[in-house]
């Protein structure tokens, strides 16, 4: 698929949207299900850190955890941003995401009687098949979840720094970054400065993915800097393989 090629650096100019993409099946209600219970599927699998719930994505083959109020979407869900540029749509989503009150902000800001929804934060993971090291994968992906998302079409406002290693608690290897915007125009009902996170690895098919976190800065019940590391020390690798290599 397109989102899962690593974006290229050309500058964005037109607006971006919401994006959001699943298939007609059903999908259970998260909340049927106990708290460190895997609500989709991934049987047996146990939340890492007592009264959290697992997000799994069988397609890249990894899994974390998040607190018992977010709420996790179906595996064939794809969630991002996307926008036009000299006729051509890129976007940058995650699959199988997990959100902190997905309904945080509700808004008709195209008028065209459709309400579009912001959640406070989403998390979620995708493939970088394009990208070469670690490094690369995450330095390449996370401005664009801040330039998507919330600063949009202004890319001064993004800001962000170098990769650094880390490793999970599990055990996995790779790259974090971290990146924020600063003096974003604020237009719209639902506008706000954003933070992002994404942590580049490879998966048990050697491949190249992404876990990322982002949401709106700024805030009153801004995801603390602490629960994003913690959710973040949770990335782990599914025991089956990858479903995509």
């Amino acid at each position: 698929d397109k989102d899962d090629q690593a974006d290229d650096g050309k500058d964005k100019k037109t607006s971006a949207s919401p994006t959001v993409e699943k298939s007609e099946s059903p999908t259970a209600d998260p909340s049927a299900s106990g708290g460190d219970d895997n609500p989709r599927g991934g049987e047996g699998a146990k939340a890492t850190i007592d009264g959290w719930k697992v997000v799994a994505n069988p397609r890249f083959g990894t899994m974390f955890d998040v607190p018992a109020d977010w709420e996790i979407e179906s595996t064939d869900t794809s969630v991002g941003f996307e926008w036009e540029e000299d006729g051509k749509t890129d976007r940058t989503t995650v699959t199988a995401p997990a959100y902190l009150k997905s309904e945080w902000c509700t808004t008709d800001e195209n008028k065209d009687g459709r309400k579009e929804s912001t959640a406070l934060a989403t998390a979620g993971t995708r493939g970088e098949s394009g990208a070469k090291n670690t490094d690369q994968a995450a330095e390449t992906r996370v401005p664009w979840w801040i330039f998507g998302g919330y600063t949009q079409p202004d890319k001064k406002s993004v800001k962000y720094g170098k990769p650094k290693a880390y490793t999970t608690t599990s055990g996995i290897k790779g790259s974090v970054i971290t990146a924020h915007s600063e003096g974003t125009p604020q237009k719209g009902k639902c506008d706000s400065e954003g933070k992002a996170i994404t942590f580049a690895f490879k998966n048990g098919a050697g491949d190249f993915v992404t876990w990322n976190l982002y949401g709106a800065k700024g805030v009153k019940d801004e995801v603390p800097e602490a629960t994003v590391q913690k959710i973040l020390s949770t990335v782990r690798l599914t025991e089956e393989p990858p479903t995509e290599s």
